[in-house]
């Protein structure tokens, strides 16, 4: 009975920019940020893959026509990334993070925290986090028309959570939230109704 030899696992590198091995990096859409990032991470695969004779060897199998599409899809799949990129960068600077004092019965108060999920935070993952860091009841839900989530937190705590949400994520600069209370309208009595003489 012959013994087979047992290979040791292949190990296999993965893109920080794309996920994607380094060999597909180019149908990832940010071919030039995957070469950069492999050049600092790991040199020696990126000499095997983007040295000239390996570029001119990649191109030497493909005809003239193939050449022109290959570069002209590289650079729409480029600006269509780079596009992206920008929106999303926009997009978060306009976002807000909406800190909400809200007053429940004459002196309770409770915290609302909303537009978190812009800055692509977990919101259930926050809403355990703030309970256990101030020490009190808080749940996340949906909030009215579906239209992302809402944390609540028991208590009067919007500076504190201001200050807790800037120091503990960077992704959220203290520009972007606002600090709000939402008093209940006290009913005013009608002044009393004076009889004509």
């Amino acid at each position: 009975m012959s013994e087979t030899a047992v290979l040791p696992p292949k190990q296999v590198v993965y893109c920080g920019v794309c996920s994607l091995p380094p060999e597909y990096c180019e149908f990832g859409g940010t071919t030039k940020k995957c070469e950069e990032w492999l050049e600092s991470k790991h040199p020696d695969l990126h000499n095997k893959l983007y040295s000239e004779d390996a570029v001119a060897a990649n191109l030497s199998t493909l005809s003239v026509d193939a050449q022109k599409r290959a570069e002209k899809d590289a650079k729409k799949k480029e600006a269509k990334a780079s596009a992206l990129e920008a929106r999303r960068a926009e997009e978060l600077a306009t976002s807000k993070i909406i800190i909400k004092r809200v007053e429940r019965n004459k002196r309770k108060h409770v915290t609302e925290v909303s537009g978190l999920e812009a800055f692509g935070l977990d919101i259930k993952k926050v809403a355990k986090e703030l309970g256990k860091k101030f020490a009190t009841g808080s749940s996340a839900t949906k909030m009215p028309g579906g239209v992302g989530e809402v944390i609540t937190v028991q208590g009067d705590l919007s500076e504190d959570i201001l200050e807790w949400l800037c120091d503990k994520y960077e992704q959220v600069p203290e520009d972007n939230v606002e600090l709000v209370e939402d008093k209940k309208k006290k009913n005013k009595a009608e002044p009393p109704m004076v009889a004509p003489q």
